[in-house]
């Protein structure tokens, strides 16, 4: 059920200087309102220019005592991009990518950035980051949770490739956070959310990428339980060049079942990355095979919206091990009743060469990350949506903990059980130090929400 926004006498008179602002009323505020997976009724909608405007953005939020969002890209499943009777700061302005220093491949990129332009203006530099798998997605929501993409074996997270990031507080000031200035800040942006402000932009140190080997294999959807185990044994020994995602895909309708396996080699050598995907192509049968060299800014999907009338909903677990009790467990859920969508992603390489404490992404060690989903009505109740995610909770218990990034819910336990003991307490201490007032939502100290959907920065916003 959705609140009312209050007028905009209700809140007082708005101040100057916070950006373009949409309210209820104006032509765009439908389009304002709305992010990928949830429609929001916020009072008031800015679109701040420079840092200055997002600074006056969160002390006016901060004066009125009203919820927070940030948004990137809007691809949150929680939908914590928008909020019902707050003010939501959406960054897309914010979007600029400038090559600071080719030499040492630092690159700074706007929080309000999408993947597609960065991918594209970084291209005739001949570099790249390991990001997210659709265009459309937020920089700062995508890279604040950790960053799973592409080249993530090879180059590791796109966290991993963060030098330093401005953030504006809660009080309004905006401080540079890296390894030598608020360092605990700068630990804590990396994986941990951004729960504690509004992150302006992003200095990354980037890959040198040139083409990529990257398509789909589609196999006969028969043997799921063979050619799960076969990808994860395939995996294990590939080269690190080599990223790679298994899709199930339930029937649905008219169409059958399906099962794909996803490519992308970053081989310096064409041959190589040729290579190291013909024994995935050994899997199963193979219906079609559509792998191709390409530059790297292609691999990014256009992204899209789900059909109208339905929502998805979502989980997934960082698995430690995808063992053969952890494959029959994902086989059984994509066959199930209902069965559900299930994508299982390696990991591995560069990812678990830094240290669990160096960042607040802390699985290092997972093989492994597995998503699961499926389209609910929009109006489905919370005990619809566990009917349909009945056969998760089978896969979850091989798990470690979760992606931030592709949670489905976003209650104070949720996002707890995200983090191993040690990582939360110290998100916890940061939380505190940095924003001692909750206006971002403290989820993490068990704090209750203070309105429907209040974003947590623009980690909460990918």
């Amino acid at each position: 059920m959705s609140i009312q926004a209050p007028s905009t006498q209700a809140l007082g008179r708005t101040p100057a200087g916070l950006g373009d602002v949409v309210v209820p009323g104006d032509d765009d505020y439908e389009d304002a309102r709305r992010t990928v997976f949830a429609t929001g009724s916020p009072a008031l909608v800015t679109r701040p220019r420079d840092e200055a405007e997002v600074a006056a953005a969160v002390t006016y939020a901060a004066r009125a005592g009203l919820p927070l969002s940030v948004r990137s890209g809007g691809h949150g499943l929680t939908g914590r991009a928008t909020n019902d009777g707050g003010i939501v700061v959406d960054l897309r302005r914010l979007d600029a990518v400038e090559v600071v220093d080719p030499h040492r491949r630092l690159v700074r990129v706007g929080a309000g950035a999408t993947w597609g332009p960065v991918a594209a203006a970084l291209a005739p530099h001949g570099l790249g980051i390991s990001s997210g798998d659709t265009a459309s997605v937020g920089v700062g929501g995508l890279t604040l949770g950790g960053g799973i993409g592409w080249m993530v074996r090879r180059h590791g997270l796109a966290v991993d490739a963060v030098v330093g990031a401005r953030v504006v507080l809660a009080d309004g000031r905006t401080v540079v956070a890296s390894p030598d200035s608020h360092a605990g800040l700068f630990w804590a942006l990396r994986g941990g959310g951004g729960h504690v402000g509004v992150v302006t932009s992003l200095d990354l140190v980037a890959a040198r990428v040139g083409d990529v080997r990257y398509g789909a294999i589609s196999f006969a959807p028969d043997g799921a339980a063979g050619l799960v185990a076969g990808w994860r044994d395939a995996l294990r020994t590939a080269d690190e060049e080599l990223s790679s995602t298994l899709v199930l895909a339930p029937a649905k309708g008219d169409r059958p079942a399906s099962a794909s396996v996803l490519v992308c080699a970053s081989h310096d050598d064409a041959a190589a990355a040729e290579r190291s995907i013909e024994p995935l192509r050994r899997l199963g049968t193979v219906l079609a095979d559509d792998v191709a060299t390409v530059p790297y800014a292609d691999v990014l999907a256009a992204g899209g919206h789900h059909p109208p009338g339905v929502r998805l909903v979502g989980r997934n677990v960082l698995v430690p091990r995808l063992d053969d009790d952890a494959v029959a467990a994902v086989v059984s859920a994509s066959t199930g009743a209902p069965p559900l969508a299930l994508a299982l992603r390696a990991l591995g390489g560069a990812v678990s060469r830094v240290l669990p404490d160096e960042t607040a992404f802390a699985h290092r060690d997972a093989e492994a990350l597995v998503v699961g989903g499926a389209l609910v009505p929009q109006d489905a109740s919370d005990a619809d949506v566990e009917a349909a995610l009945a056969g998760w909770h089978d896969v979850a218990a091989h798990g470690a903990g979760a992606y931030v990034n592709f949670q489905g819910t976003a209650t104070a336990a949720d996002l707890g059980a995200a983090y191993p003991p040690a990582t939360l307490a110290r998100l916890r201490a940061v939380e505190r130090s940095y924003d001692p007032s909750a206006l971002f939502g403290r989820r993490l100290d068990g704090a209750p929400d203070v309105a429907p959907r209040v974003a947590a920065g623009p980690g909460a916003s990918s």
